[in-house]
């Protein structure tokens, strides 16, 4: 009898605090929160009096899920062996990449049954847009810019993931970048940090609910801390190496803000920063989160990140990786083993204080206090709850609602769009338009081949147009390895199927060509130096261009492309992204004007690679000017213009907007009210994101030239006006000094109005 010992001692040591309904007052939900928190740190302190040195350290072990937990046990595989006897010996405090109810609980089961004390194991999975019911890529989420909507896909994505039997995703990512060549920028929500972090804590609220212990709510992870998506040249991987200008007032506001909002992880990078490995910084980790912030989570490292320090220059050998980090402040080692095999050694030898271990050791448990294993280890394993859960329609549903939001309608000349729905000969051109598995992006661990809508299915439902197909070439070769871990072989030679385009597109009143990027040329390890259409495909868009004008050019992509020839040359282009599973629905709707389009651009579009990093919120040169004269000696390239293709903010509608009388009001000395009236100019409703920009034209430090400080999503029929207001407060007035330190300034503030960061609706208001 054994077995739950620990646990069942630890659910007697103190009682929960039941719930009260939404009634109760503020002050008597504070004091049984508060109630809540203390029984919590009671019942993790009972655990660590119970604990060994190496049993606490076990709780900073983190292994890659190594063998299927329902057969034989591992024998033959040495690696695998091992890990399972450190399994049973309590020295495993999680897994990584274990899914579904079986193989959950099968693990759980031998760390509740049979190490000395039965400690729950965390399961932690990257459900990073879905896990099996796959929605639009991060970067396409933010797109949408309805907050709202994120929240319920991060809240869908929790419920899906939770019913498999995991409780911990590592996800939101809430690196700001300004790089397109990242491959990762598909996984943020882009360039801006005002926007990055209202998403960041949207996705936090969504997967973690009012509830941790709740079946249906899972624990976020915010990544990477810090400033990875500021990697040089955009190589992933690589040094970041910024002032403290940029980190306080752009890389870090998206951390504060969803540590702010209660995050329960968080995992460091794997880049270099002021020349120190984020997973071995202690200004990271210790200074800046644990104690600034107050952050009470536990730190996980990224992929071997601790062992990584070692290439990097900066640790010895693996003990001194493992003293480095735990000192530092990282709380849990995924996949190196530095811990379970140095730290205990390092403990004794007086390398790393046993006060480091326990601060560890209490964060982990108390996250797992907070998800309910301790009170029931198989919470999250109901093999029926299983099967009622993943991949429900109303998963669905919600995820076709968020792609024909997230969809960028960047041109629309001679209102080539929205397509007529009868007596049109329509060509639909390109593999990706055929493709059902590629608009399932990256990082779709559990999401299955084959099951998105592809944009032929979605156009096929119309049945009043004449529709052909021709696939015109492959983005990758026949003999390429698709797969999340290998490289693409891009298709930079076969034009074989441009003929069959060609003739498609003569006989055609309208060409629908659907080019871009494969799902997996963009995430982890997949930088580029030129983001322009892959392989062939620029060719072939100039080939059928040559025979048919009336070309409406859908981009799937995990990245801004540099499209200036399409720009130049194509009326009409739709930023579609890489959508998920209602990919092709929600292209159709908008192609078809049954969804009209409201996204903007969360990145900036390049006209060229060579303006990269390229984004809105720059700052002046001391020469700044000079676009009206031959003379050279101003901020500028000689073969290109400053100017972005497509501006952070942009997107347009089948309807038009305008904003008239704008006007400003002093609250209070802190406190400025900026009202504004939206007219739908069009002939139909639609949505528009109203966004506010301010600039602080003189401070102690240089200031961007305009900032995001407010946005508003107002739906608007024909003639429709509405007013708007918004509140400038401290904190959108003030910014960090060099030395990290918040501040509110008085001077002369611009305030500028509209439907793009390229507004120029502006006013101007003075802070005392």
């Amino acid at each position: 009898m054994k077995k739950v010992i620990l646990i069942v001692l630890v659910t007697c040591l103190s009682c929960n605090v039941s719930k009260q309904n939404n009634t109760d007052s503020i002050s008597q939900n504070t004091t049984i929160e508060v109630s809540e928190k203390v029984g919590i740190e009671r019942r993790v302190d009972s655990v660590l009096k119970l604990m060994t040195l190496e049993e606490k350290i076990g709780q900073m072990n983190q292994y890659n899920g190594f063998w299927d937990a329902t057969g034989p046990v591992p024998k033959s595989n040495e690696q695998a062996a091992l890990k399972y006897e450190h399994l049973k010996k309590g020295l495993v405090g999680s897994m990584l990449n274990v899914k579904g109810v079986k193989q959950v609980k099968a693990l759980q089961k031998i760390a509740v049954e049979e190490t000395r004390l039965g400690i729950p194991l965390i399961f932690g999975f990257d459900v990073i847009h879905g896990y099996k019911t796959i929605g639009p890529i991060p970067l396409a989420e933010s797109a949408s810019w309805d907050l709202e909507a994120i929240k319920k896909a991060a809240q869908n994505a929790a419920e899906e993931t939770a019913a498999s039997g995991i409780n911990w995703t590592f996800a939101p990512m809430v690196d700001i970048s300004r790089d397109a060549r990242w491959g990762r920028v598909m996984e943020g929500a882009g360039e801006d940090s005002y926007l990055g972090a209202k998403i960041g804590v949207a996705r936090v609220q969504g997967f973690q609910g009012n509830d941790l212990a709740s079946p249906k709510t899972i624990a976020a992870c915010a990544k990477h801390f810090a400033a990875y998506g500021f990697a040089e040249a955009g190589r992933d991987y690589n040094t970041a190496d910024i002032g403290t200008s940029t980190l306080y007032n752009v890389v870090f506001p998206p951390f504060k803000a969803v540590t702010d909002a209660g995050v329960r992880t968080f995992m460091n990078a794997f880049n270099l920063l002021n020349d120190v490995p984020a997973t071995g910084n202690e200004f990271l980790q210790r200074d800046v989160l644990k104690k600034d912030w107050g952050f009470d989570g536990f730190i996980v490292s990224d992929w071997g990140s601790i062992a990584e320090m070692i290439p990097h220059g900066y640790a010895q050998n693996i003990k001194h990786a493992a003293e480095l980090a735990a000192n530092a402040g990282s709380d849990m080692d995924m996949e190196s083993s530095a811990y379970v095999s140095e730290l205990a050694n390092l403990v004794r030898e007086g390398k790393v204080d046993e006060k480091h271990i326990d601060d560890a050791a209490q964060r982990i448990l108390r996250v797992k206090f907070e998800l309910g294993l301790f009170d029931d280890p198989y919470l999250y394993c109901n093999e029926e709850h299983e099967k009622e859960v993943v991949g429900k329609q109303a998963f669905h549903e919600d995820a076709l609602d968020i792609a024909k939001k997230s969809i960028v309608l960047l041109k629309n000349e001679n209102n080539l769009l929205p397509l007529k729905k009868d007596n049109q000969k329509i060509a639909l051109i390109g593999a990706l338009a055929n493709d059902k598995t590629s608009p399932l992006g990256s990082w779709r661990i559990a999401g299955e081949d084959g099951t998105a809508v592809s944009v032929l299915e979605g156009l096929q439902q119309y049945k009043g147009n004449t529709l052909t197909y021709a696939k015109g070439a492959d983005v990758v070769t026949p003999d390429s390895k698709i797969t999340f871990i290998n490289e693409l072989k891009i298709n930079e030679t076969d034009t074989s199927g441009f003929s069959e385009a060609i003739a498609v597109a003569k006989s055609s009143d309208v060409v629908v060509m659907v080019l871009g990027e494969h799902g997996y040329q963009t995430g982890e390890g997949r930088s580029r130096t030129n983001i322009d259409l892959p392989g062939v495909q620029q060719e072939l868009l100039e080939a059928v261009y040559k025979v048919n004008k009336n070309i409406v050019l859908v981009l799937t992509n995990g990245r801004p492309l540099a499209i200036t020839w399409a720009d130049e040359n194509i009326p009409a282009i739709v930023e579609a992204w890489q959508l998920g599973v209602q990919s092709g629905n929600a292209i159709a709707q908008v192609l078809y004007g049954d969804y009209n389009p409201s996204g903007k651009l969360p990145m900036t579009f390049p006209r060229s690679v060579g303006q990269i990093p390229i984004y809105y919120n720059y700052k002046n040169t001391g020469r700044p000017n000079g676009e009206n004269s031959d003379v050279v000696f101003w901020s500028h390239y000689s073969d290109e213009s400053n100017k972005p293709l497509y501006p952070f903010g942009h997107g347009l509608s089948y309807t038009t907007f305008a904003y008239e009388n704008l006007k400003i009001k002093t609250l209070s000395a802190r406190e400025i009210k900026v009202s504004v009236e939206v007219i739908n100019t069009g002939t139909v409703k639609g949505k528009e994101v109203l966004q506010l920009y301010i600039q602080d034209t003189f401070a102690s430090v240089a200031r961007p030239v305009k900032e995001l400080k407010g946005f508003r999503m107002v739906e608007l029929k024909p003639n429709e006006r509405q007013t708007i207001d918004f509140v400038l407060t401290e904190k959108e007035l003030g910014f960090y000094t060099n030395k990290g330190e918040f501040i509110v300034e008085p001077g002369a503030f611009k305030v500028y109005v509209g439907g793009s960061s390229e507004t120029t609706l502006s006013s101007e208001f003075t802070l005392e």
